[in-house]
């Protein structure tokens, strides 16, 4: 397989983070959201990727530019929007995250998303592997977006990856999609999961394959994560133990990791031990969806599955 990965990142942000080193104020400015993290991780493991992303209006035009300035790996598909993209301000200056002012954008239009659509379904049909990626906020996109380009895509010789919760995941779910990744805390508060331990995450898990999931793995912050293979069996994940700096970001590069390993072929085992090593290696930088390729080869021998039986 040829390492193709397209990412469907229908509405990223433009992030502004206050940080103070050594002293003196600095100010960042990057293209941000889920799909965005993920294609920087991908790149980052040696897949070429194609980014489908709708934008608009004068953040929008920043963003277009700082997309375009990514790793030479990533190629940018950009659909105009009718209105303006999102955006958010962070204050980092005393070490910790705080929000100080966040706009997701309002909601993709029928015209918006029909030409994100059949952009994102061309680039999906020439890639290995089609991560779906989720909005800012879920509103902005249309739920049934997510199962058609399942679908379409998974019926037609693409591996789709969604990393999803809510209502887009439900509607992925129902398009086939053949690796699931959640997170514990989603899987609560959808009400999938009725606890926080393994065997109800695990119950969840199953459900998700019973309504037309292939593999499903769950995500537990600082816990060992679990994977439900679509052969039935189960598995808990424990990845390396490393110090955190900033723990956002973990999930999008635990998925990148997933889909970086199905897109060159490998097997669905060394997919979930490659992503646990992306997303442990992402909470040691402050930069999302961030690390070098060579490190998360490096803690992949780290990583261990453990077989799971109720």
């Amino acid at each position: 397989m040829s390492g193709r990965v397209m990412v469907f990142a229908p509405a990223p942000v433009l992030t502004v983070t206050i940080e103070r080193q050594a002293g003196h104020e600095e100010l960042h400015v990057h293209p941000g959201g889920q799909g965005v993290w993920q294609a920087r991780m991908l790149a980052s493991l040696g897949c070429e990727v194609d980014l489908c992303v709708g934008v608009g209006g004068e953040i929008g035009s920043v963003l277009s530019d700082l997309l375009g300035h990514l790793d030479p790996g990533i190629a940018l598909h950009t659909v105009d929007r009718g209105a303006g993209s999102g955006w958010y301000v962070h204050d980092r200056r005393e070490g910790e995250r705080t929000q100080i002012a966040d706009h997701p954008g309002p909601p993709l239009t029928r015209h918006d998303l029909d030409e994100l659509y059949n952009t994102s379904l061309v680039a999906g049909l020439r890639a290995d592997v089609s991560v779906l990626s989720g909005p800012a906020d879920p509103a902005i996109v249309n739920a049934d977006t997510y199962r058609r380009l399942a679908a379409d895509l998974g019926s037609n010789g693409s591996t789709v990856v969604a990393d999803l919760s809510g209502d887009l995941l439900a509607a992925a779910v129902a398009g086939g999609a053949a690796f699931v990744k959640v997170s514990h805390e989603e899987l609560l508060d959808d009400g999938r999961a009725t606890a926080d331990d393994v065997p109800a995450l695990v119950d969840a898990a199953r459900t998700l394959r019973a309504e037309g999931a292939g593999t499903v793995l769950v995500s537990r912050a600082g816990e060992p994560a679990l994977a439900v293979y679509d052969d039935g069996r189960v598995a808990t994940v424990h990845g390396p133990k490393l110090e955190v700096v900033d723990h956002r970001g973990a999930g999008d590069s635990m998925t990148a990791g997933v889909a970086a390993v199905l897109a060159h072929g490998g097997g669905v085992e060394e997919a979930v031990r490659t992503g646990a090593a992306a997303g442990a290696l992402n909470v040691t930088r402050h930069g999302l969806g961030s690390g070098r390729g060579e490190a998360v080869r490096e803690l992949i021998g780290r990583t261990r599955l453990e077989p799971w039986e109720r």
